[in-house]
């Protein structure tokens, strides 16, 4: 069975930092471009940051730049984000996903992108 499941999330204040982490399990997780994405309630879903499957090469959305930072331990199977500086715009529910190697960028399309999503962890920042 194929798995990714999401845990780090919470509630905490501005300026304070999280780290978010993603199981995977059930596929070849070391083969597959990872992928970090949020989506707030009544919002589309937004690409946050991505990593290539040997984890050399990896970029983040503007709206991140400087204060999120993606990373994978593929001896783990695990994906990870570490968000720093956090501000309220931030709220959202976070996934992680499978890349489908034919997505189209930008890949925010479940259905179309990814072959895998998690459930996702909630992150909801206070001012």
């Amino acid at each position: 069975e194929v798995q990714l499941v999401e845990s780090g999330g919470g509630c905490v204040k501005f300026g304070e930092s999280l780290r978010l982490s993603c199981v995977a399990s059930g596929f070849d997780f070391e083969t597959s471009r990872m992928n970090w994405l949020r989506q707030v309630p009544g919002g589309g879903l937004a690409l946050v940051a991505s990593i290539t499957a040997d984890g050399l090469n990896s970029s983040v959305e503007r709206v991140a730049a400087g204060r999120f930072t993606i990373s994978r331990d593929n001896s783990r199977s695990t994906l990870y984000l570490q968000l720093n500086n956090l501000r309220t715009e931030d709220t959202a529910t976070y996934y992680c996903g499978a890349e489908h190697p034919n997505s189209r960028p930008p890949p925010r399309n479940w259905c179309r992108d990814y072959n895998y999503r998690g459930q996702g962890t909630q992150v909801t920042v206070s001012s």
